[in-house]
């Protein structure tokens, strides 16, 4: 069965459909999918065993400079891959405009989110046959129903599997372990408290691990020069790829994440952690791994679902943003050694 499968971005999306796949090949083993992606996240498309070919696209870019695209040549080279096979199934698995529009070009039935599933319902309209998948649900169980349902096999029971092959066992938090915090996000209101992150090292380090903090611009950098300073087992990394952040991750023992990309990626290779949620909703988008876990700020206005923070209130003074007040480095430490193996 030859599936092209529509999934764009963003990182946490992507990961997100990885167990889709995993579910759909063990219900036809010769499964074999093309997946149209942006380019930033191709090479963590072509880590799933399911996947034989990625489309990496550029629809940001692209959308910015139209003209630009099609006198380079890239929009013309994409558009022909795309439509050199005739597929079984096209699934639009994110159900927005952008890829509506990819899902109309591609050759085959379309199956995507209908109207009242979708996100932007205009999207269900390229559609031949549209599924409904009740709001409200974690993401990756919505996709999962949705490659059930497109596919006509029945959804299984289990816990994700992510696809992602792990030969390094987790060493216990009983024993030296390499950690990493992932500190970087974009909201403001999503940034755990920087001097919350400096007495969560020292509390890794001062028990024999190494805590490893990974950056992805010249602020996260700086921050995390700052949380590593004057301690010899916390280590700063080097600007690394996506793709070199993975295999790292797949040979580390545990993290600690906010509510960013890193946190999904972690889970899904298989590390034990946790990752912390202030304003943001774990139902709908938490970490789910073998042994990762997410914690929710206990905050009157939490989930407030708001990249600035009004609360005015006396709660969590002198922690911001506040609602992460309920979340302090010992109770997150004390957690992250239980779930431990």
């Amino acid at each position: 069965m030859r599936v092209l499968l529509i999934k764009t971005s963003s990182m946490g999306d992507v990961i997100h459909t990885l167990p889709a796949l995993t579910d759909a090949r063990a219900a036809f083993p010769d499964l074999q999918v093309d997946w149209v992606v942006e380019d930033a996240f191709a090479d963590l498309a072509r880590r799933h065993p399911a996947v034989a070919n990625v489309f990496p696209c550029a629809l940001r870019r692209w959308r910015k400079h139209p003209f630009k695209a099609r006198r380079s040549g890239e929009w013309g080279v994409f558009k022909s891959a795309l439509q050199a096979t005739d597929y079984d199934v096209v699934i639009d698995a994110q159900g927005l405009i952008k890829s509506a529009f990819i899902t109309r070009l591609a050759r085959g039935p379309k199956f995507g989110l209908d109207k009242h599933s979708a996100r932007e319902g205009l999207s269900a309209k390229v559609l031949d046959h549209p599924q409904a998948v009740a709001k409200g649900q974690h993401a990756i169980a919505r996709v999962r129903q949705l490659f059930a349902l497109s596919l006509g096999y029945a959804l299984p029971a289990s816990r994700p599997d992510y696809g992602l092959p792990r030969s390094h066992v987790p060493t216990p938090l009983a024993q030296p372990a390499e950690l990493v915090f992932c500190h970087g996000t974009t909201w403001v209101t999503k940034h755990y408290p920087e001097a919350f992150w400096r007495q969560l090292v020292e509390l890794a380090c001062a028990e024999g691990h190494r805590v490893h903090l990974p950056w992805g611009n010249d602020t996260e950098k700086a921050r995390a020069e700052r949380l590593a300073d004057g301690i010899t087992q916390a280590s700063v990394l080097p600007k690394m790829g996506l793709d070199a952040l993975t295999d790292k991750l797949l040979c580390w023992d545990a993290f600690v994440a906010v509510d960013t990309g890193l946190a999904h990626l972690a889970a899904a290779a298989g590390l034990p952690g946790l990752a912390l949620y202030g304003p943001t909703d774990p139902v709908l988008t938490g970490v789910q791994g073998v042994r990762a876990e997410s914690r929710a700020a206990d905050f009157p206005c939490a989930p407030c679902v708001q990249e600035r923070c009004t609360y005015r209130g006396e709660l969590g003074k002198g922690v911001s943003p506040p609602c992460f007040s309920t979340l302090k480095p010992e109770f997150v430490w004390r957690e992250l050694k239980r779930l431990s193996p």
